[in-house]
């Protein structure tokens, strides 16, 4: 069998690897459009700030990895058409010379594209966005030739606070522009307050409710200015402001897009053409609470997706048992992280949620070095079901694997007091006989019975 991918990020790749592992005869060709097949985008922010000094060791495979496993790479090849009729895709090689392949199963990746937002001269020299590693390329020359000494960062998500960390550690002086109330509001705002104390501890401005309308040269500098009077200058502007599917391409051979103009899929990550599946920030995304389809692009669901449709695609009946949402990211000496449904979510969904947030240290306070954690955990009041949960803390104090522990109770509908009974492990120099998230648990019931149910 002949299968081909299109994409060689995360889902492409894990796609073509899983085929390959369960049916080593298939023939597996990916087509990339850049030279850097299977690369950590996850990791250009920590390349950027210097703590990771060589680009090279974002690859999760190098290209020797994958054509060892069997995987035909066609490095920068840029795909024009796709005919599900006779099942054949045309690119273009890196010599501009035209190609028809044919292909027996195709998988589409093609991820995602930054948003351009109506920003007059957003294309002025020392504008980036960051999304694939030629972008990285761009900063990180931009960087090293002009030495900007302050830069803008247009939107406090994700990818604004990791850079706002990252050129920080350079020694830049950043100022984030967000357009909402706060940054990162994906935890909300009792969360994003301790956030932006921390932005501001380490001399990052910050700027809430002020849209960026235009950017232009003043001299050596850039001019930014936006709504409410808002106007500042900076060296560099970087604009992080989200994402949206690529999905021009499949959309063309005829693919149905859904919730956020990403493309319809099951939950085989098949499309409604026959032989063509899709997976990562191209597809929507099964949501496990909510029973639907949305569209969260996330690393992590693009490489279960791919494994999804790789398996599929030579045979197999495997099912995407769902995203839940789960995040984490580290804003200098803290670490912020997600799961679930936030409250307004929740009331969206239906749910009558009741929030409980609880202080605490993240191990027994007499070992040294005890460090504050803040747990806020969501359940519903009529059924007691864990809804969700954002924990707040310092770099080390195992932030990450708590929320994973919630995860792992929203995968399976657990209620919060069921958290209370999961046997967790404990020494004083890395949590309690009862763990922060079993205290908060615990707080949440007994809020619960306090307040009526």
């Amino acid at each position: 069998m002949n299968l081909l991918v299109i994409g060689g990020s995360d889902a492409g790749i894990s796609a073509a690897l899983r085929a390959r592992e369960l049916d080593p005869t298939t023939h597996v060709s990916v087509i990339v459009a850049d030279m850097f097949p299977n690369f950590s985008i996850c990791g250009l922010p920590f390349y950027l700030s210097g703590e990771v000094s060589d680009w090279r060791s974002l690859a999760h495979r190098t290209v020797e990895d994958l054509e060892r496993e069997g995987i035909h790479l066609l490095l920068q090849h840029r795909v024009h058409q796709i005919d599900p009729e006779r099942r054949i895709v045309t690119v273009t090689d890196d010599n501009r010379r035209l190609h028809n392949l044919e292909y027996d199963k195709l998988v589409i990746g093609t991820g995602a594209t930054s948003i351009r937002p109506a920003i007059s001269g957003i294309d002025q020299t020392g504008v980036f966005f960051l999304r694939w590693m030629d972008d990285s390329f761009a900063v990180h020359q931009y960087l090293t030739e002009r030495s900007p000494k302050s830069a803008v960062l247009i939107g406090g998500g994700y990818i604004g606070m990791e850079m706002a960390d990252a050129l920080t550690i350079r020694g830049i002086r950043v100022t984030v522009v967000e357009f909402e109330n706060t940054v990162l509001g994906t935890v909300g705002t009792q969360l994003a307050k301790i956030i932006q104390t921390e932005l501001e501890r380490h001399q990052v401005q910050v700027v809430t409710n002020v849209a960026v309308e235009s950017i232009r040269e003043q001299s050596d500098t850039l001019l930014i200015k936006g709504s409410d009077q808002f106007e500042t200058t900076a060296d560099m502007v970087l604009v992080a402001v989200g994402s949206r599917p690529e999905t021009a391409l499949a959309q063309s051979a005829g693919c149905r897009t859904g919730f956020n103009g990403a493309l319809t899929v099951d939950r085989h990550m098949r499309t409604e053409i026959p032989g063509i599946y899709a997976a990562g920030d191209c597809a929507e995304t099964w949501h496990r609470m909510l029973q639907q389809n949305l569209y969260l692009p996330l690393g992590t669901t693009a490489h279960k997706q791919g494994r999804i449709a790789g398996e599929n695609a030579v045979g197999g009946n495997a099912v995407f048992e769902g995203s839940l949402g789960t995040q984490a990211v580290k804003i200098f000496d803290l670490v912020v992280t997600r799961t679930g449904l936030g409250e307004r979510e929740a009331q969206q969904a239906g749910f009558d949620p009741l929030a409980i947030t609880l202080e605490t240290w993240d191990h027994k306070v007499y070992y040294p070095n005890a460090r504050p954690m803040t747990i806020r955990i969501i359940g519903d009041r009529a059924t007691g079901r864990c809804l969700g949960a954002q924990i707040l803390g310092r770099h080390g104090t195992e932030v990450s694997k708590r929320i994973d522990v919630i995860a792992t109770a929203l995968y399976h509908s657990l209620k919060v007091s069921d958290l209370i009974h999961l046997d967790l492990s404990y020494t004083p120099p890395l949590s309690s006989p009862w763990d922060p998230v079993q205290m908060c648990a615990m707080a949440w019931v007994q809020g619960v019975e306090t307040r009526g149910g």
